[in-house]
């Protein structure tokens, strides 16, 4: 007769098969079969938001450099680098060391800066700022994240889910960014962790490159995760094939919601604060002096300004 092992509130049958994984006699078996159902549930969903925005994102980078055209303007800083893409070649590398178009590029198409957003009423630069790049090593790190990253993320939760966190993320850092970036632009981008999160940070010390953005949208993504992307209890997944007495009632643990609304709190709190502050013209480098330094560090090789 099949016994029932409620060990940690799952069920399981000794010596049979139980939702695709064998079951054997030692209790590992409702292990196994979690593992396997798990692993069903996290590929239920086909990809194809993440990789709509890295084809968007390289796409506007290639328009970017079209337009930027390095070899048809003054090259005050000396000459294009690869100038065998002629019109898609780089700026110098004094100015623009990550491979990319001119910060004047970067302005005409969208880039974040606070004088137009604020006094130009120009906010729309909140949102395009996200799509653009400094450079290609720029893009790159960045659309690594979204590969190796936001696939992933998209199989388990779906697209709706995901397509919110990378568009709230990002406005989110160009809120943080607003605060701090003043006399310079900046392009956004997001998505990222740990070691992909350092690489980021890394390459936004250069010029052009937004940390603040990188900083925001890690910070708002942060959050946004544990408001959208909530794991439900194996035992609630599976309360239909399991026996009355392990079935659990509640979709999510109490410490879940706890940390739901204690996000939801800080989200909405910090946005409301960051556009309130934005808008009435605060700078938040006169109550943090030395945080310029995150987002552009000045060497003999290039400036931190326009």
């Amino acid at each position: 007769m099949a016994t029932e092992d409620v060990e940690g509130g799952r069920g399981g049958k000794r010596g049979g098969y139980y939702n695709g994984g064998y079951a054997t006699a030692g209790g590992g078996g409702g292990r196994v079969a979690e593992y396997y159902e798990v692993e069903r549930a996290e590929t239920g969903w086909t990809s194809w938001i993440v990789p709509m925005f890295v084809v968007a994102n390289v796409a506007v980078f290639i328009a970017t450099m079209f337009v930027n055209n390095c070899p048809g303007h003054a090259k005050p800083f000396g000459k294009c680098v690869a100038g065998f893409l002629r019109r898609f070649s780089f700026q110098p590398l004094r100015e623009n060391p990550l491979f990319g178009p001119s910060s004047a590029t970067l302005q005409k198409l969208g880039a974040l800066e606070w004088n137009k957003v604020v006094h130009g009423h120009q906010g729309w630069r909140l949102v395009t700022c996200i799509w653009l790049h400094a450079g290609v090593i720029h893009l790159l790190a960045n659309m690594l994240s979204l590969i190796f990253i936001g696939i992933r993320l998209e199989q388990q939760f779906g697209f709706v889910r995901i397509g919110i966190i990378y568009l709230l993320s990002g406005f989110g850092g160009s809120v943080l960014s607003s605060l701090f970036i003043r006399n310079s632009i900046s392009a956004a981008a997001l998505f990222s962790l740990l070691v992909i999160v350092l690489i980021n940070l890394a390459v936004g010390i250069l010029p052009h490159v937004d940390n603040f953005a990188h900083i925001g949208g890690f910070v708002t993504g942060f959050l946004l995760g544990f408001i959208l992307l909530l794991r439900p209890q194996f035992g609630w997944m599976e309360r239909h094939n399991l026996p009355p007495e392990s079935r659990v009632k509640s979709k999510h643990m109490v410490y879940q919601y706890i940390l739901w609304v204690t996000a939801m709190i800080l989200l909405i709190a910090g946005l409301a604060v960051g556009l309130v502050m934005l808008f009435r013209g605060i700078n938040g480098n006169d109550r943090c002096h030395w945080c310029h330094y995150l987002s552009c560090v000045p060497t003999s090789r290039w400036q931190c300004g326009n």
